[in-house]
């Protein structure tokens, strides 16, 4: 059973980091974009993430429930050591949520609207930052949970080269997940092709933010290179990534909205399956070589068995109904317009 809770985390970080970071990459896309065009970006935006934008916090929620139960030590030093990136993304996710809401559905329009047009973009990408730092930090070798000093515990913990390079490359990567799945929100050819450039623009930007990670890891310390290129999985993983991201920009071209889609969700898979196979099961690496491994530092047999069990059932209920929930809008129309103004 403690496999079954292994490949529920790493699904579910799968899951979060392709649904909820095209959610995220909405908002960066939206930032970027020119004034003349943010309505009508934000309209597309609406009726896209319009019925998953809170759905997609279930996936961290049980990525969050997995590590609290089932690996309380990883689940405590990644709070303790990482608790102010960890504080920054839940006040990105707060704030961007609120804006969303009330930008949306607010009963009147006002000079309020640019306020939260302004939260709503900036939080959707501090959000994916913090991400990309703590997903970095667990890695990096940085956090000492044996340190004395306030910096060396809470600041250099996450502070560094590499992990704030992982940031960016999350930012990213979440700009490039919305503009490939906002190509086929929209049937307007202006809006795809805007799409297109910022789709190959962005993409552009997670190679040179991929770079700096490389020369971060560099920099840092971190066996990067290894992880990806020092065992078969890693080779064949980056391989394939590589492939189908060469087939992506072809069939970009072509305007196959749907197999884009697939393959840059595939693209992404791949890039995470090349980074956490080398050191599996060890998915936090502490300073000076030690680390927590998910199968020595698991909870008690029994608590496994039962957090697997709810996981299970759990799934039977939650995905039919999340499925159920895209299809449902899918095939509505959803009008969003402006509210009037109190008279």
């Amino acid at each position: 059973m403690l496999y079954v809770v292994m490949a529920f985390l790493w699904v579910a970080i799968l899951l979060y980091l392709l649904m909820g970071g095209a959610d995220f990459g909405a908002g960066i896309i939206e930032l970027f974009t020119t004034k003349k065009n943010q309505e009508r970006t934000r309209r597309t935006m609406y009726r896209a993430i319009g019925p998953i934008w809170e759905a997609n916090h279930m996936w961290l929620i049980i990525v969050i429930v997995i590590l609290f139960v089932g690996f309380p030590t990883i689940y405590t030093t990644m709070s303790v050591n990482l608790h102010i990136p960890l504080v920054g993304m839940l006040l990105g996710i707060i704030a961007r949520g609120t804006a969303f809401t009330f930008r949306n559905y607010d009963a009147v329009t006002d000079e309020l609207q640019v306020v939260y047009n302004r939260i709503f973009m900036y939080a959707s990408c501090v959000t994916p930052l913090f991400l990309g730092i703590i997903a970095g930090s667990a890695v990096s070798g940085k956090i000492d949970p044996l340190a004395e000093g306030y910096l060396d515990a809470y600041i250099f913990s996450w502070l560094n080269f590499f992990s704030v390079a992982v940031g960016l490359f999350t930012v990213s990567i979440c700009g490039f997940l919305a503009s490939i799945y906002l190509i086929g929100e929209t049937e307007n050819e202006q809006d795809v092709q805007r799409f297109k450039i910022k789709a190959r623009t962005t993409n552009i930007a997670a190679a040179v933010a991929g770079t700096f990670v490389f020369i971060a890891a560099k920099l840092d310390g971190v066996p990067l290179q290894e992880w990806l290129f020092g065992n078969p999985v890693g080779i064949a993983a980056i391989a394939a990534a590589t492939v189908s991201l060469a087939l992506l920009w072809y069939l970009l071209s072509k305007g196959k909205k749907i197999i884009i889609r697939v393959l840059a969700g595939f693209q992404i898979t791949m890039i995470l399956l090349a980074i956490t196979y080398q050191h599996f099961p060890n998915i936090v690496l502490l300073k000076g070589g030690q680390y927590l491994s998910l199968t020595d530092g698991s909870a008690p047999e029994k608590t496994i068995y039962t957090l697997a069990m709810a996981l299970l059932i759990g799934s039977l209920f939650i995905l039919p109904a999340l499925f159920y929930l895209v299809y449902d809008f899918q095939h509505k129309k959803i009008v969003v317009g402006k509210p009037k103004k109190n008279a």
